[in-house]
């Protein structure tokens, strides 16, 4: 209830009186002389009775204006003499309102003839500011009582506990056709698989998300646990767009979604299979011997592309929509056991009416080196866009070396304008191209000169002549009837057809380079912290 207190000199009224909270206040200092004397004997006259009603009557009056929502929870604790509790009292002053309750008309002697009874009548309400309210204390002849609103602990929390209120279930309205195919749990349940997130089991972390690994259910099933930063507006429309978009992928090569976690104080949290083998990021660019493994032998980077391939199939053509990930990397690709590859993260990924349907974005999100010329200068959105950073992806396996890298010699730095020159020679380039730590045998050639072909055809500078992921599948297990049909339907000629676009489009690539190289120098060597 809103605590009020009378200043006048009766004393036994102040005596009776609860005492008011320390941020909700009634009082009555800013009237003439005349008028307060006449106001402060009326109330000394009225018996206790009259007295309680009036109040009682007033209570009611500002609740049935609303008022209740500007008033904030009274504190259990006061600490009187308290220097912290001065300070914040100090602070407090220039974040208050007032409202006036003036009498209807003729001063205080009119406001004590009134009928306790009738007390709403007998008032005019009206909002002020600080220096109205001095200004009012100077010229006014009429009384006044002023209720002092704290806005800032009142309003502000009120409306900010309500708009977050309103977007959870908002949310939990657009989850609602997926979320009972998925386990819910509960805050405390992902506190207790990463023990409180601790730093020992951070897998990765993203530019809005961290990811734990961590044990849930009574088998203890291994799972890791990407937490959304809280603080991020976006952060409830890209949940429920990585929910609803990776509950519906079921293919052996996708990580699975099997969870998630609403809590409306603590944030929103998905639950994904934990995959034990590393990413392949760690596997080819760690500096650090990743514990039992040494480096990808041949067959298992062929494997790799050609399982990841698949995923990216399924994901463009698999499904009741087309979905583009937008972001496949090394460190999005996870490795079993088995050494089968597994696309995960769909933080970035969106649908679209239909594949090679292309659509533009507002904002360009991605990770520079994997980035196709047309989204990053356009904002231009397909399936292509996936197939461009596949095919950075594939030139990663074959040359071991990272999309950009400040390190390198000078026309180097950027791995595809350094790589098409060589990738047009095919296998007269293949010392050059090949991973110094591989060797090039009869056993593998063939593989290795596929791998080319598909990579020089995933980068190619024009959209419109680089292939679908069906043709870069059927160019990687060298079914050359199905690549030859399709490239004479599409007019499409390989590798020769994009290298004369290079010089075209080198211009354009130099600035993609000179923004790409921004500042990584500064965190080259700290890439696999942010995703494992």
């Amino acid at each position: 209830m809103v605590g009020f207190s009378q200043e006048t000199t009766c004393t036994d009224s102040i005596n009776k009186n609860p005492p008011p909270p320390h941020n909700v206040l009634i009082t009555a200092p800013y009237t003439s002389s005349s008028s307060s004397c006449v106001f402060a004997e009326s109330y000394c006259d009225n018996n206790h009775y009259n007295e309680r009603k009036i109040t009682t009557s007033l209570k009611k009056m500002i609740w049935d204006f609303g008022l209740s929502c500007f008033l904030p929870p009274q504190s259990k604790n006061h600490k009187n003499g308290d220097g912290s509790s001065k300070k914040k009292a100090n602070n407090l002053e220039h974040n208050k309102a007032w409202l006036l309750a003036e009498s209807g008309g003729g001063g205080g002697a009119e406001l004590t003839s009134a009928d306790p009874q009738s007390v709403h009548s007998s008032f005019r309400f009206s909002f002020c500011s600080q220096v109205e309210l001095e200004s009012i204390n100077m010229s006014s002849s009429a009384s006044a009582t002023v209720l002092m609103v704290n806005l800032d602990n009142g309003l502000c929390d009120s409306r900010a506990q309500e708009l977050k209120w309103r977007r959870i279930q908002s949310l939990e309205r657009n989850i609602s056709p997926v979320a009972n195919s998925l386990i819910r749990l509960s805050y405390g349940e992902i506190l207790a698989a990463t023990r409180n997130f601790s730093k020992g089991r951070v897998l990765g972390r993203g530019a809005l998300s961290f990811v734990f690994r961590g044990r849930v259910g009574v088998l203890r099933t291994a799972v890791a646990v990407k937490r959304l930063d809280k603080e991020d507006k976006e952060s409830s429309k890209a949940f429920c767009r990585e929910l609803m978009i990776a509950s519906s992928l079921h293919n052996p090569n996708i990580v699975p979604l099997v969870g998630f976690c609403i809590d409306p104080e603590e944030g929103l949290f998905l639950v994904y299979k934990y995959v034990s083998g590393g990413s392949l990021e760690r596997h080819l660019h760690d500096k650090k011997v990743v514990k039992g493994c040494s480096t990808l032998p041949w067959s298992v980077r062929y494997k790799i592309a050609l399982g990841i391939a698949k995923a990216v199939a399924y994901l463009h053509n698999g499904t009741e929509r087309c979905v583009v990930h937008r972001d496949i990397k090394p460190s999005n690709i996870l490795l079993s056991s088995k050494k089968t590859p597994k696309l995960c993260d769909f933080g970035l990924a969106t649908w679209t009416s239909a594949p090679s349907v292309p659509f533009l974005c507002k904002t360009v999100k991605g990770t520079f080196g994997y980035l196709a010329p047309e989204y990053f200068q356009h904002g231009k959105v397909s399936d292509k866009t996936d197939v461009y950073a596949f095919g950075v992806v594939l030139l990663e396996l074959l040359t071991g070396r990272k999309p950009i890298e400040a390190r390198r010699p000078p026309g180097e730095e950027n791995l595809v304008l350094w790589a098409k020159p060589l990738l047009h020679k095919g296998m007269a380039a293949v010392e050059e191209l090949l991973d110094p730590r591989l060797k090039c045998t009869l056993r593998n050639t063939t593989q290795i000169a596929r791998m080319i072909q598909a990579a020089a055809a995933c980068i190619s500078s024009e959209e419109s002549r680089r292939p679908g992921i069906d043709e870069i599948i059927a160019i990687l297990r060298g079914e050359e009837e199905l690549i030859y049909s399709s490239r004479k339907k599409h007019n499409f000629s390989g590798i020769i057809d994009c290298y004369p676009h290079l010089q075209q489009t080198n211009s354009e690539m130099t600035s993609h380079l000179a923004l790409a190289m921004l500042g990584v120098s500064e965190f080259e060597d700290d890439d696999h912290l942010y995703c494992r």
